[in-house]
């Protein structure tokens, strides 16, 4: 029960490499070398792991002729027929001729292997993209919308196609979206969600014989689910296939990349009306996010009869400034190491409305195996949302801590949020905004807590097997810093580890020996988390500690010692995390509906958004 609990730890897609138990960090390490040594006896060169998902990875190289190529490698550990998938994804995308969708070079399978070798689209993807400036300016998204409408018109006309059919390319989101900076192009990337369409925009079946519709199985979908944070409701129903999906991925793409978030669900509270879109754009996606199929549909027929009028925008240049106002603080600071930044995310449960697993049980995609999201699937789409604008703060390098609390009149946030890299501030503080505004949108009382820590100072404790105690070795301790200059205790504001009681998403229960010292570490002024998370044969402590008071050093590393010394009592499996901000300094915001419109403006020139 603990194993599948704990999939819902950690608000991330992949977990860290810093996160994983020593032997599979090495079988990962060792895989990922092997695969750079494969590519480099094949004769390329500048070889790089550039991205992994559900069903595989992606490398990079270039070829004699410094030609960039990639090369997408199934995980071997995936059930034979989730790994014939990538012929399959070879066998349609060879299928297309578009100058904005890669060519297949070649398929191999060398022994249980398989391996796609396409060109490489220039650029990076616009998730990067976003995550780097966050919200996307307007003329931006403007451009990004017509030459992926261009895209869609190509994979849905059935005449440009051998097969006669269109084709969905069923995972439509801004990391599978490639965009060079130089030309401002996009690049359709990623197929493996990829089908033939069973029905084409109108519902109409696409079988264009008698035996094409006698062997066509006309119950059963062929589509793949996709990611969930894109993909529309007929997809997610499992439904036929058909180029509205597609159209779906589009809206939740333009959505997200002009609002500053990594899903689709805010927009009942963000919405594409007050994110300065052009009227006709921000309507249109309200449209096609909307939850009425038919207001869906039409918003996506309008939107590819009218590209016209969006080309013919009248758009500044350069764009529009965008104006990021804080909500809460963010403090900058300089630090001359990697950060790998984690979220853990805790009292989730009062979020959820229903559990909607059992639906989901059946469905036979490694996506549901692998992603945490599916947890989210119980809950309302702007709760939904809010807890993936907490987990988009894990991609920027932060730590500190979080509490927001719902009641009645509004919502109360406390908050401590170190960002390491200047360039990124506004990006962040953007990703904050997001959180705090779909935080106000949710009505409901009860408390979310979040710590971000640093995955390479998480402490690995192994045993060989449950029997014995953990045992911490003699070389480690549990890291701290220093603040810079000392902070004097103000004992009616400090924060406490214990503020809100036994934790009821946290079911592992420490011995009183350690909650003991916690509650001496509690009574010294610092800030930060520490988290233990126990499994069966390996226990992970995860912790962003920093020292205020710095005449009680002494007793603080003394503290940290005796938790480790107290490992040995720990029984049981599960989490247990405690959190400490620098002291109170709560903000209080009003509950909101959704956020008031703001268009583009008519004449943009002399304007500013």
């Amino acid at each position: 029960m603990a194993e599948k609990k704990l999939q819902h730890f950690y608000i991330a897609e992949e977990q860290s490499i810093y996160l994983l138990n020593h032997e599979d960090a090495t079988k990962l390490k060792q895989w990922v070398e092997l695969c750079q040594q494969q590519l480099s006896l094949l004769g390329y060169q500048n070889i790089s792991l550039i991205g992994k998902g559900a069903y595989g990875f992606v490398f990079g190289g270039e070829d004699e002729y410094g030609l960039s190529q990639v090369f997408k490698f199934s995980r071997i550990n995936l059930p034979q027929h989730v790994q014939d998938r990538l012929a399959e994804e070879a066998e349609i995308q060879g299928q297309l001729a578009h100058s904005r969708i890669p060519e297949i070079v070649e398929y191999y399978k060398i022994k249980r292997q398989s391996i796609v070798h396409m060109q490489r689209a220039p650029g990076i993807d616009l998730e990067q993209l976003s995550h780097k400036r966050g919200p996307l300016p307007a003329e931006l998204v403007i451009k990004i919308a017509l030459q992926l409408a261009d895209i869609l018109n190509y994979l849905r006309d059935a005449s440009q196609h051998t097969k006669g059919k269109p084709y969905v390319h069923g995972d439509i989101k801004p990391s599978n979206v490639v965009f060079d900076p130089e030309t401002e192009k996009v690049y359709l990337v990623d197929w493996g969600s990829a089908v033939t369409a069973q029905l084409d925009v109108h519902g109409q079946t696409t079988a264009n014989n008698i035996m094409d519709l006698m062997s066509s199985d006309l119950q059963n979908s062929n589509a793949r689910l996709g990611d969930v944070y894109f993909i529309g409701p007929e997809q997610i129903s499992g439904e036929m296939s058909s180029p509205r999906f597609d159209e779906q991925g589009l809206a939740a793409t333009l959505y997200a990349i002009a609002s500053g978030q990594s899903c689709r669900y805010g927009s009942a509270v963000i919405t594409p009306s007050s994110l300065g879109l052009p009227k006709l754009l921000a309507q249109v996606l309200e449209g096609m996010l909307s939850k009425d199929r038919a207001l869906r549909n039409k918003a996506g027929d309008y939107f590819f009869k009218h590209l016209h009028l969006l080309k013919n925008t009248v758009l500044a240049e350069p764009p529009l400034a965008i104006n990021i106002v804080p909500l809460v603080p963010v403090w900058c600071k300089r630090y001359n190491k990697d950060i790998d930044t984690v979220v853990y995310g805790s009292r989730k449960s009062f979020l959820r409305e229903s559990s909607d697993r059992e639906q989901l049980d059946d469905i036979d995609d490694v996506q549901l195996e692998k992603y945490y999201k599916n947890y989210l699937m119980g809950m309302g789409d702007t709760e939904k949302a809010f807890v993936a604008a907490v987990s988009r703060l894990a991609n920027f390098p932060v730590v500190g801590g979080l509490a927001v609390r719902w009641e009645k009149d509004g919502i109360y946030i406390d908050s401590n949020l170190s960002l390491f890299d200047p360039k990124l501030k506004a990006s962040f503080q953007s990703a904050v905004n997001n959180m705090v505004r779909l935080a106000q949108g949710i009505f409901r009382v009860g408390v979310f807590k979040s710590c971000l820590f640093d995955a390479r100072n998480t402490l690995h404790v192994e045993r060989e097997n449950e029997a014995l105690p953990f045992q911490a070795g003699a070389e480690q301790s549990i890291k701290y810093d220093v603040s810079d200059v000392a902070d004097i205790d103000d004992v009616t504001r400090l924060h406490s580890y214990f503020e809100d009681g036994k934790d009821p998403d946290e079911y592992l229960y420490l011995p009183d020996e350690i909650m003991a010292v916690l509650a001496r570490l509690n009574q010294i002024h610092h800030t930060g988390c520490i988290i233990f998370e126990v499994l069966p044969r390996h226990l992970k402590i995860h912790s962003y500690l920093m020292l205020l008071n710095h005449d009680k050093e002494a007793e603080f590393t003394q503290c940290l010692t005796e938790l480790l010394q107290l490992l040995p009592t720990i029984t049981g499996f599960g989490i247990s995390g405690f959190m400490k901000l620098p002291y109170k300094d709560t903000r209080f915001f009003e509950h909101i509906n959704a956020l008031p419109d703001k268009f583009y403006p008519r004449n943009p020139k002399n304007s500013k958004l």
